[in-house]
C-alpha cells in the first residue's frame, strides 16, 4: 500500500498544480503528463471504491475541466484538449452520483466546445466513439436526447475520417436516433456525400479544420455575405469585382455561407429544414466535383452512406411507430430523384428507398390511402426525367398491389384511380398528336410505366367493383387506340377479357394476401362460382399463342367434363 499511496499523492499534486490558475499555463492540456494522471486516478478510484478519495479527486478534475474549456472558448489552446476532457468526464459518468454531479451539462460542453473543433483529429474521433461504445448503456438511460441532440457533429466525424472508423460508428448509430431525430437523420444521411464536399470547401478556403470552429467560419464568412447580396442586388456587382485574386477568395467565402452549406455543417439537430438544392452555391459545388477526380474522403463517402441507410431502415422497422414511418415516406419520394450525382450511389440510395417504400406499403397497406396526396403529386411528374419514371411505375404497382390502400378507403382509391386515368389519357393524347417524341429507350420507358398503370387501373376495379363501368371504358380506349405501343394495347384488351370472367379475374388481379372480401387463396380460381359467373368465353392465357380475341364460343362444361 505504500507505493501505491505515493503514487496517488503524486498524481494528486499534478492535478492540484494543473487546477490553479497559472498565466503560464492558461491551457492544461499543454501538460503531457496530466491525462496519464487523470487516467491513473480513475484506475485507483474504481479500484479502491472509496467515496473519500473519490470525493478528494473530484474539485481538481472539474477545475481542470473548466479551465480547458475556456481556454478552447478563448481560442487560447494549442493543443488538442479532446482526450483529456473524454478522461475527466470518464469520471463524471462512473462516479457522478457519489460526488453529486449532473454529467448532462458537461456532455454537453464537451459536444460544443471540444468536439465541433476536433471532430476531425483521428485520435480524437476514434476516442470519442470508443467512449461512446463504452458508455453506450449508461448514456441511453440517463441521457437518452444527448447524441439524437448531436447526432450532425457525429455524422461530420465520420464523413471526414471515413470508413477505417465505420464500425465503430455503426455500434454508436442506433443511438442516434429517437422519435425527435428519426426524420431529420434520414436527409442528413443521403447528404453525407455533399456534407464531404462542404468539409473540404471550408478547409479549401479556411485552412486546416483541426481546432478550427466551423460555427465561427460560418458566422465570420456570413456578414460577408450578405453585404455582397446587397451590393449585387442593388450595384449588379459584387464585391471581389475588384481582383481575380479576391474574386476567387470572396466566391469560396460565400459558398460555405450559403444557407444549404450552413444546414449541412450545423453540430446541433434542429429538426427538419428545408435543403436548397436550387441554390447556386450548391450547383457550383455539385458542377466542381463532376468535372474533377473524386477524393479519396468522398469515394469512402459514396460508399459509406448506403450501408448508413441500411441500418437506419432496419432500426424504423423494428423500433419506431407506423405514424413516424408515414411521415418519412414523402420524404423518400421527394430525396428519390435529389441525389449527389453519381451513379453508382444514386442506384444503391434509389433501390434501397425503394425497397423500404415498397415495404412500408405491404406492412400499413392504408398509408397509400393517408399519402394519396404526395402520391398523386409523384404521378404528376412521371414524364419529368427517368427517375421520376421509375418511381412513378413503382407507386402504380403499389397503388394496384394494395388496392388504392385496401377495401375500407373508396374515396381514397377513385381519386388515385382518377389520378391513374388521367396519366392514361395524356400519353394517349400526346400520342395521337405526336408529341411523345424521343429515344427508343424514353418511349420503351414509357410504354413501361402505361402497362402498369392498365394494371393498376383493372386492379383497382377488382378491388372496389364500383370502378369497373369507368375502368372498362378507359381500357376500351386504350384497346383500341393502335398507335400506342403495341404492348400497352395488348396489355389493356386482355384485361378487358379477364374481367368478363370474375371467378377468375379474382385470382388473376386481386390481393397477394387473402381478402376480407373473399376467402379465395391468392392464385386460385374458385370453380364452384363458374356456374353463375363465368361467361362464354375462354379466358386469353388459357388459349395459348393465339392472337387475337377468343373465336370459340361455347361454355366450360364442353372443355371440362363434368364428374
Amino acid at each position: 500500500m505504500g507505493e501505491r499511496d505515493k503514487e496517488w499523492e503524486f498524481h494528486l499534486r499534478s492535478l492540484s498544480s494543473s487546477a490553479r490558475d497559472s498565466n503560464y499555463a492558461p491551457d492544461p492540456a499543454s501538460d503531457p503528463s496530466l491525462l496519464n494522471s487523470v487516467k491513473r486516478l480513475y484506475e485507483l478510484c474504481k479500484s479502491e471504491n472509496s467515496e473519500d478519495l473519490i470525493a478528494r479527486v473530484y474539485p481538481h478534475l472539474n477545475k481542470i475541466f473548466q479551465r480547458s474549456v475556456a481556454s478552447i472558448s478563448q481560442s487560447q489552446s494549442q493543443t488538442s484538449n479532446g482526450l483529456l476532457l473524454l478522461a475527466i468526464l470518464q469520471f463524471f459518468l462512473d462516479f457522478g452520483d457519489a460526488i453529486l454531479h449532473d454529467t448532462d451539462p458537461s456532455l454537453k460542453t464537451f459536444f460544443r466546445s471540444c468536439l465541433s473543433r476536433e471532430f476531425s483529429d483521428p485520435v480524437v474521433a476514434e476516442t470519442t466513439l470508443e467512449f461512446l461504445n463504452a458508455n453506450k448503456r449508461k448514456l441511453l438511460s440517463s441521457f437518452p436526447t444527448l447524441l439524437p441532440q448531436f447526432f450532425p457533429l457525429l455524422l461530420k466525424l465520420i464523413a471526414w475520417n471515413g470508413e477505417k472508423f465505420e464500425k465503430l460508428f455503426l455500434r454508436v448509430f442506433p443511438r442516434l436516433i429517437s422519435p425527435g431525430s428519426f426524420i431529420p437523420l434520414f436527409p442528413s444521411l443521403v447528404d453525407l456525400p455533399i456534407l464531404v464536399v462542404a468539409l473540404e470547401k471550408v478547409e479549401g478556403s479556411s485552412g486546416s479544420l483541426v481546432g478550427s470552429s466551423i460555427a465561427s467560419i460560418q458566422q465570420s464568412a456570413a456578414p460577408q455575405m450578405l453585404l455582397a447580396l446587397m451590393d449585387e442586388a442593388y450595384t449588379g456587382s459584387t464585391i471581389g469585382d475588384g481582383g481575380a485574386d479576391s474574386e476567387s477568395e470572396e466566391s469560396n467565402t460565400m459558398a460555405a455561407a450559403d444557407p444549404l452549406f450552413l444546414e449541412l455543417l450545423k453540430d446541433e439537430n434542429d429538426g427538419l429544414t428545408e435543403r436548397h438544392w436550387t441554390s447556386p452555391a450548391m450547383a457550383a459545388a455539385l458542377q466542381a466535383v463532376i468535372s474533377t477526380p473524386q477524393s479519396d474522403r468522398l469515394k469512402e463517402a459514396l460508399r459509406m452512406a448506403p450501408r448508413f441507410l441500411d441500418a437506419y431502415f432496419a432500426l424504423a422497422v423494428r423500433d419506431f411507430s407506423s405514424s413516424l414511418i408515414c411521415a418519412l415516406i414523402p420524404l423518400l419520394m421527394t430525396r428519390y430523384t435529389t441525389l449527389f450525382p453519381d451513379k453508382i450511389f444514386s442506384y444503391e440510395v434509389q433501390k434501397r428507398l425503394l425497397e423500404f417504400m415498397l415495404a412500408a406499403f405491404h406492412r400499413s397497406p392504408d398509408f397509400i390511402a393517408v399519402l394519396k396526396k404526395p402520391i398523386v403529386d409523384k404521378l404528376g411528374e412521371a414524364y419529368d426525367n427517368p427517375a421520376k419514371t421509375e418511381l412513378a411505375l413503382q407507386l402504380c404497382w403499389a397503388i394496384g398491389e394494395y388496392g388504392g390502400g385496401g377495401e375500407s378507403h373508396k374515396d381514397a382509391a377513385r381519386e388515385l384511380f382518377e389520378s391513374l386515368e388521367l396519366l392514361l389519357y395524356e400519353n394517349l393524347s400526346s400520342s395521337r398528336l405526336g408529341l411523345r417524341s424521343g429515344s427508343t429507350v424514353r418511349k420503351s420507358s414509357q410504354s413501361r410505366l402505361l402497362c402498369f398503370v392498365v394494371t393498376a387501373i383493372a386492379k383497382l376495379a377488382t378491388y372496389h367493383r364500383e370502378l369497373l363501368p369507368r375502368t372498362s371504358v378507359s381500357l376500351a380506349k386504350v384497346a383500341r387506340s393502335r398507335i400506342s405501343d403495341v404492348r400497352v394495347w395488348k396489355r389493356a384488351r386482355d384485361y378487358l377479357g379477364l374481367m368478363n370472367e370474375p371467378a377468375i379475374c379474382w385470382s388473376v388481379l386481386g390481393p397477394s394476401s387473402v381478402s376480407s372480401k373473399s376467402n379465395q387463396n391468392p392464385g386460385t380460381v374458385n370453380w364452384n362460382e363458374a356456374s353463375s359467373k363465368m361467361i362464354a368465353h375462354i379466358p386469353f392465357y388459357m388459349l395459348g399463342a393465339q392472337e387475337g380475341p377468343p373465336f370459340h364460343d361455347f361454355s366450360f362444361s364442353d372443355v371440362i367434363p363434368r364428374r
